[in-house]
């Protein structure tokens, strides 16, 4: 294929230096023993990746973008959005797992009383379409995304099969830590108490209430900075700076005032899950000594033990989801929640599903590895270490030499620390606050793709370089809101009308696409992806002239494949340099002294020598900028 000079500038690049190999490997050096690796090789072929898509938006084809607007203006995307054709194109990208965001039904400001749902008042909902962390009923989904709100949960149940059949996985959301203000479920099972159903209000705290309490004091909406009137100050009966609860709640993110602050999660309340006022907890403590055992031994240990009320009901959630098909959950600030209750969910879920992929948002490093090995996750977010100094270095104000370290920091678990540069808490990375430039997310997605044996998450839009540039009411830009109805113009552009064939993207939106189709591809497919690693940044930072901390590169590998990866975060040229590969990383290869060819493998147009002499590699490399190299030793 003939690739556009801009493309393999970008994408590929790498100008030749030297002549190709004029000697063949050594074959003996195939016998000899590799190095003891920093990660050991844990799969076949590749690894997970994660789509995240904001389910209200994505099949939303109206570009009105009116703040505030209503659904019938500004539109909405529904489960049925999600057809073949626009499965294939996420599948393309080498997922194995969509995470449906917004799915549980949450407050909502629009009239569904037809259909048995109360009114939302708009005091206590972020936006008019609604924060999808303030869940109104966890037994039932958003009734915006059906097309007949009466059949929501059967055209959600279609939607899980249609991700199946497209070899995909299912993951939604769970919220323990709050709970929608008026939460009220329509849709629970019988038998099953409500939130809150059973609480003595009398008490700030009992171990089996389900809140926390203001005992005789009534809630108050917050009060409005100047530049906010819940709607935009569209008149609405509910929105009159009202709202009945008492006795008043603790708000979602601790707040213990009766009227909470704007910035407070005030549309959500805490949930209690058996820690007293004084933060000591009134369960059973696990021991320190789990942290190394099964997770059948996790199960065993809760076995006919007296555990809280809450427990008990977020228990009987997710595993109300698994059996409906969905196979895994992404938990919300779950270092909000004690390590116990996620020792007890989440070996509960195993027991019924033992693939169930298990994602949480921890923010806080020391804690990582108590939620990992007490807790049970599989997976936690690597953003206040790995993604905060990737984006720093993308920046211009940051060092590639701090993501080296981080990776160091991270050996032990790095296997769980799932890598993003978007989700919907961050900003877009080609909005002026981020990157400003949708290509300089390229050797960034690079390393974040490649560097761990991790999970790689995407977010929808991502792979078009979608900006996020206006408010949408209480979405502000520079993050595709989360609380407004809204169009995703770059997304709608590769949606075409619902051909999902990319039809009206620009050029470059394409290119883009391309590039990360290519590299996602790569990662889910090949087993280096889940091999070994080892960083050779600081033997060039030491040694190679022009090799500064806007570049990095390192080596992964197994027995029969090995990759060199390296990445230029600048936009900017380098001059030539010889690239080193220190003796320890040969040896671990099991080279001799010789030549050797690279090629390049997400386009496959260029190859480079890698001369090893006296033991140590030698590459000679020019590097544009952006470069974003995978160079595969041919054997």
């Amino acid at each position: 294929m003939q690739l556009k000079p801009s493309l393999l500038a970008l994408a590929a690049s790498a100008a030749l230096l030297a002549c190709q190999p004029t000697s063949q490997p050594d074959q003996s050096a195939a016998a000899k023993p590799e190095a003891e690796p920093a990660v050991e090789q844990t799969a076949e072929a590749g690894k997970a990746v994660v789509y995240q898509v904001f389910t209200r938006l994505f099949g939303n084809t109206n570009t009105t973008n009116k703040p505030w607007g209503t659904l019938e203006e500004n539109g909405v995307g529904k489960f049925s959005d999600f057809t073949d054709e626009a499965l294939a194109g996420i599948k393309e990208l080498g997922v194995t797992h969509v995470w449906y965001t917004g799915v549980p039904h949450h407050a909502v400001i629009r009239d569904y009383t037809a259909y048995g749902i109360s009114l939302d008042d708009p005091d206590v909902v972020k936006g008019r379409a609604g924060s999808p962390y303030a869940v109104k009923d966890y037994y039932n989904v958003s009734p915006d995304l059906a097309d007949d709100p009466a059949n929501r949960l059967q055209e959600f149940q279609a939607l899980i099969a249609r991700t199946h059949a497209h070899g995909m996985k299912v993951l939604i959301d769970i919220v323990p830590n709050h709970v929608a203000r008026n939460y009220h479920s329509i849709s629970r099972p019988e038998g099953v108490a409500d939130f809150g159903a059973n609480d003595d209000t009398s008490v700030a705290y009992a171990r089996d209430n389900n809140f926390y309490y203001i005992p005789g004091e009534a809630f108050q909406v917050p009060a409005w900075p100047e530049d906010y009137q819940p709607l935009g100050g569209e008149p609405h009966p509910l929105a009159d700076g009202q709202f009945d609860e008492y006795p008043a709640k603790w708000t979602g993110n601790g707040s213990r005032s009766a009227q909470p602050d704007f910035d407070d999660w005030y549309e959500t309340v805490k949930i209690n899950f058996g820690v007293r006022p004084d933060g000591s907890y009134d369960f059973d403590s696990l021991p320190a000594e789990y942290a190394q055992k099964s997770i059948e031994d996790h199960y065993t240990f809760w076995q006919g033990r007296d555990v809280p009320d809450s427990w008990e009901k977020f228990r009987d959630i997710v595993l109300y989801w698994i059996d409906m098909g969905v196979d895994g959950f992404r938990y919300d600030m779950a270092e909000m929640v004690p390590v116990e209750f996620w020792s007890y969910l989440n070996s509960h879920i195993k027991q019924v599903n033992p693939d169930a992929f298990l994602l949480a948002e921890v923010y806080q490093p020391h804690l990582y590895r108590d939620y990992l090995h007490l807790g049970r996750m599989d997976y936690l977010y690597d953003k206040v270490e790995f993604y905060d100094n990737l984006k720093w270095a993308m920046q211009g104000h940051g060092s590639t030499d701090a993501l080296v370290e981080v990776q160091d920091s991270m050996a032990d678990i790095e296997h769980h620390m799932l890598h993003f540069l978007e989700n919907h808490d961050e900003q877009r990375i080609a909005s002026p606050e981020f990157a400003g430039d949708a290509r300089l997310g390229m050797p960034a997605m690079l390393i974040s793709a490649t560097i761990s044996t991790s999970p790689t998450m995407l977010y929808f839009g991502q792979e078009v370089g979608e900006a996020a540039s206006d408010d949408a009411g209480f979405g502000k830009a520079s993050r595709t809101t989360i609380f407004d109805y809204w169009g995703v113009p770059a997304h709608q552009r590769w949606m075409n009308g619902g051909k999902f064939d990319g039809g009206a993207l620009t050029e470059a939106e394409r290119e883009l696409r391309d590039f990360y189709v290519r590299l996602m591809r790569f990662s889910a497919e090949q087993p280096a992806m889940n091999g070994h690693y080892a960083e050779i940044h600081r033997a060039n930072r030491a040694a190679t002239e022009h090799y500064d901390d806007k570049l990095l590169s390192f080596l992964r590998w197994t027995d029969e494949q090995k990759l060199l990866i390296v990445a230029n975060v600048r936009d900017a040229a380098y001059p030539p340099m010889n690239l080193q590969i220190p003796a320890e990383q040969i040896a671990a290869w099991g080279l001799t002294d010789g030549s050797y060819t690279l090629t390049e493998q997400l386009y496959g147009e260029l190859s480079v020598p890698l001369t090893v002499q006296n033991g140590v590699g030698s590459v000679p490399l020019t590097l544009a900028p952006l470069a974003s190299l995978i160079l595969q030793l041919e054997h």
